[in-house]
């Protein structure tokens, strides 16, 4: 009896539990439904419908109702769509003409003011929000080149399809044509009505280009103009082996592990890219604990929105790694350079021993004052070691033979001679002659035969004498 009753508390203290569990679910579920929805939880439910945004049902980024919203039904779970709100969502973009014809209008743009793409392209901008955002004043004040990515922006008063009032920031830039004149005014459109709304959108935003930066491998920061750290990433932060908050608000002395020397040159650099107000991006070698380290750095001034430098930012990246790669490339291409030198070296100076006692040089190509000295060094070094009492030396194939060419030769075969060997001069065309004579050459002592082979000839005739 006693455990029956027992049971029954037991039994009754579980039911206990299990219905507040859902009650708890169910708030759990009301609040995240209503955050999705952009409202501030605990707000009032509007149970018949699908929430609007600016009286339109909501949409994906395709620009179609999600799934079962159509109907009246919730939108179902797990869409291919990220929600509006979310800082990856796909902005408004709309393009339009100097005359305000919009030529195009993206699904976010249908979402925030109601109409359709093709409803929106080819009408006037100002009949679709009731608003003229950017004038024509704007547009000419709007002078930087294309590449540049440059952004103005201006809030207006606009009004939706179905006559909500809006409140719109738009960030635009203006796009020009070869010969430079204004071709589209282009802008991102926020709906900054919803002042919560809005919040969330510049946080997440915020929150994104955090992520983006903070995976970033170079370091990048922020100092305002008396070189105090305003922002650092986590590469930075690593780098100088310090947490991020450490950083913030420290100049460079008191925040960098750098010698104070190091540290303040760094500084004077930053200070001259504020004064001269324009982007500076150089190459620095940093000694880190002894060890030289290359960056490219590039620092440029920030300004307001009247142009007033108000900070300085910069992007460093390492590239120790690649300078000490092109320096082991570098020396390894002049070791190639110099074996393919001493390779060409043979090759244009080679010395055939032809028999006993007998060598020949034929040459080949262009003779300048270089190859003459390595004629000459090849040559003797040839007859020394072969003891050779003929050196035959063969221009047949030389290109021409100026004063540079003949003063090799004679210089040449004088050394020979003095080494005891006789020169035989072979190859001596007609022309080449005709050139010796002209250039009053003294090839007394060298004998010159036309071709090599009555040069071979004539040394293995004289080869027993």
């Amino acid at each position: 009896m006693v455990r029956e009753e027992l049971g029954e508390t037991e039994a009754d203290r579980l039911r206990s539990e299990n219905a507040a569990l859902r009650a708890r679910v169910e708030a759990l579920e009301k609040t995240l439904a209503d955050r999705s929805d952009g409202r501030a939880p605990g707000a009032a439910d509007d149970a018949a419908a699908p929430r609007l945004l600016n009286g339109a049902a909501p949409r994906g980024l395709d620009g179609a109702a999600p799934r079962g919203a159509q109907n009246g039904a919730a939108p179902e779970a797990g869409g291919d769509a990220a929600p509006d709100w979310l800082p990856t969502a796909v902005p408004a973009v709309i393009h339009w003409r100097p005359d305000g014809t919009v030529t195009r209008w993206n699904d976010a743009a249908e979402r925030v003011f109601g109409w359709s793409a093709s409803e929106a392209i080819g009408r006037r901008l100002a009949e679709l929000v009731a608003a003229d955002p950017v004038s024509a004043q704007a547009v000419r004040a709007f002078d930087f080149d294309r590449l540049e990515s440059r952004f103005a922006t201006t809030t207006s008063e606009a009004r939706s399809k179905q006559g909500h009032a809006l409140v719109c920031r738009w960030s635009y830039a203006v796009l020009r044509d070869e010969r430079g004149e204004t071709s589209e005014i282009a802008a991102t459109v926020d709906d900054t009505s919803d002042r919560r709304r809005r919040e969330q959108t510049v946080h997440g935003r915020y929150q994104m280009l955090l992520q983006l930066v903070d995976n970033a491998l170079s370091s990048v920061f922020i100092k305002d103009v008396a070189g105090r750290y305003v922002f650092a990433n986590r590469a930075h932060a690593q780098a100088m082996q310090r947490h991020v908050i450490e950083i913030i608000g420290r100049d460079e002395l008191e925040a960098s592990t750098l010698d104070p020397g190091i540290a303040e040159m760094l500084v004077a650099k930053e200070r001259e890219v504020i004064a001269g107000g324009k982007v500076m991006q150089f190459e620095e070698v940093v000694p880190v604990d002894g060890v030289h380290h290359h960056f490219f750095t590039v620092k440029f001034p920030i300004h307001d929105e009247r142009g007033e430098p108000i900070g300085l930012g910069g992007i460093v990246t390492e590239i120790t790694t690649l300078r000490r790669a092109e320096a082991e490339r570098g020396a390894l291409q002049e070791e190639i350079i110099a074996a393919q030198q001493a390779a060409l070296r043979e090759l244009s100076t080679p010395l055939i021993p032809l028999a006993d006692r007998v060598v020949a040089m034929p040459l080949v190509g262009a003779i300048d004052g270089a190859r003459a000295e390595l004629i000459m060094e090849t040559l003797l070094a040839g007859i020394s070691s072969q003891s050779a009492h003929t050196a035959i030396l063969d221009i047949t194939g030389v290109r021409a033979v100026d004063t540079l060419v003949a003063n090799a030769l004679t210089r040449t075969a004088r050394a020979a001679q003095l080494l005891g060997t006789r020169v035989v001069l072979t190859g001596v065309r007609p022309e080449v002659a005709q050139t010796l004579v002209t250039l009053g050459v003294d090839l007394a002592g060298i004998t010159t035969l036309s071709t090599l082979q009555s040069g071979i000839a004539y040394a293995l005739r004289h080869a027993g004498r």
